[in-house]
């Protein structure tokens, strides 16, 4: 069915990729994606409930751009400035010629709920609007950012709530 969430996939970096991962597990939804050769993240391995495929190559970016090309969209997930790593999911995003919508997390923890609720309902429309089925889900790593996976989820979740 068009804009109805069949698959979310992610890399299996920590933050914004595995809260991607975790949101579909937590709804029953199927979840996959690429990753490194050898599964790897910045905590080592990527545990194997995450049902990721490898690439042929330990550079992040060869997975980042598979992600891209093998879903119908890509949500990015932010807080006031994309990193390197996620400015280059949006260039790929560019380059495919692939839905993207970006969602500033920055002052989520502020956010009353009916501005909560207009961000999910703004992304819900979004993946209906777009005909996306597989949702590719980017961001920064928790790392760089962090408490970033812990917002992520939540948003997520009550996104795909209503998207499925």
């Amino acid at each position: 069915m068009a804009g109805t969430l069949t698959e979310v996939v992610s890399g299996g970096q920590t933050g914004v990729d595995r809260a991607g991962l975790d949101a579909a597990i937590f709804l029953n939804v199927p979840h996959g994606g690429w990753c490194p050769l050898g599964r790897r993240s910045e905590r080592g391995r990527i545990p194997p409930v995450y049902q990721l495929k490898e690439t042929d190559s330990r550079n992040y970016a060869v997975r980042t751009e598979q992600n891209v090309i093998d879903s119908d969209g890509t949500l990015i997930l932010y807080k006031k400035a994309m990193s390197r790593g996620t400015e280059l999911t949006a260039k790929f995003t560019r380059r495919h010629r692939r839905p993207m919508l970006d969602i500033d997390l920055a002052d989520f923890g502020s956010w009353d709920e009916s501005r909560f609720e207009n961000e999910v309902v703004r992304v819900a429309d979004w993946i209906e609007s777009e005909n996306i089925n597989v949702l590719n889900i980017a961001g920064p790593r928790e790392s760089t950012c962090p408490g970033i996976g812990k917002t992520a989820q939540g948003f997520l979740v009550r996104v795909f709530e209503r998207s499925v």
